[in-house]
């Protein structure tokens, strides 16, 4: 019995150094994000090739609504989804002419043609409704998810997939969750498209080891940082100015994780959230690799409160960074 119960003391002193080990790890590889812009980030290509410096989101607001479309290496998908968001952005703005819009297309990086295929639909029309944000380095989805966000004019943004998974019509769908919310004097409010009713069908498709490792990251998600939201990785989301401003003021994760620390911050700042049914449909070429980006995305969502819980990383105030 003593024997049994020394192998048990060594085992929780162990499990115990393990968790300091790790709470170390989280803290000391926890530094701030670079939102410092290479001087090519800092401007925009008219139709005719000029530079023009971008706005920035701290400025008043001067259009209805920024879409703002991160996009790495998708010269051959992203012409449907612009198709798709131009068509229907020209119709909304015919039918009432006070609508006023932009698209901002953030190439992370990419090796393709990604940027003259988007700077096509510049010419067609016009750099005050969509424009290029070309970075220099790549900086992953989360990374260009803000910098294209703090570039924006919208008294609302909308974050949306270059690979047009979900209809862009659905805008109206997560619009009218937003105006659900009531947005108080602050005008904080967070509407979020998803997928959660699809995922009977979704799973009846999928392996069992694809189901173990997406149930596995709910429960991490739910346990770690985010609850009440089921399906926290759809990429369209509808923020009001000043809840973009609070939010990815404050993101430091760049990669596929980034929704899940913005949503955190929403709900620490107590942000209402609005989760909202949109249509769907899986499009080949996924940058997601199954197995590694989902260990990269646990290992994130358990970095991401220990970082806060440690104070390696904090809650900013929205000072102007861009």
């Amino acid at each position: 019995m003593d024997f049994l119960c020394e192998i048990v003391e060594v085992l929780a002193a162990l499990a115990a150094l393990a968790l300091v080990v790790v709470f170390l790890i989280a803290h000391l590889t926890g530094g701030m994000v670079n939102l410092v812009r290479h001087e090519k980030e800092k401007y925009f290509l008219t139709a005719t090739g000029e530079e023009r410096p971008f706005p920035s989101l701290h400025d008043p607001q001067s259009r209805e609504l920024s879409v703002v479309i991160p996009a790495y290496n998708e010269e051959l998908r992203m012409p449907v989804m612009l198709d798709e968001a131009m068509e229907y952005l020209e119709k909304r703005q015919k039918q009432n002419p006070s609508f006023t819009y932009e698209v901002i297309v953030v190439d992370d990086g990419s090796k393709d043609k990604t940027t003259e295929v988007a700077l096509r639909y510049t010419r067609k029309y016009s750099a005050d409704k969509i424009r290029v944000l070309t970075l220099v380095q790549n900086r992953g989805k989360g990374g260009a998810v803000r910098m294209g966000t703090l570039s924006s004019r919208g008294k609302f943004i909308l974050m949306a997939d270059a690979d047009g998974a979900t209809r862009f019509c659905d805008v109206e769908k997560v619009e009218a969750g937003l105006k659900d919310l009531n947005p108080g004097p602050e005008n904080l409010a967070i509407s979020c498209g998803s997928r959660a009713h699809l995922e009977k069908d979704s799973v009846a498709q999928r392996s069992m080891f694809r189901t173990f490792l997406m149930y596995g990251f709910h429960f991490l998600v739910w346990f770690f940082c985010v609850r009440g939201i089921q399906d926290t990785q759809c990429g369209f989301k509808l923020f009001t100015r000043e809840a973009a401003l609070k939010t990815f003021s404050s993101l430091h994760v760049e990669r596929w994780a980034f929704d899940v620390e913005l949503l955190y911050i929403a709900q620490c700042y107590k942000i209402p959230i609005a989760e909202v049914a949109v249509n769907w449909t899986e499009i080949e070429g996924s940058k997601l690799v199954p197995f590694w980006s989902w260990l990269q995305m646990g290992r994130d969502l358990v970095f991401i409160r220990l970082r806060y819980i440690t104070g390696a990383w904090k809650l900013q105030s929205p000072d102007k960074t861009d």
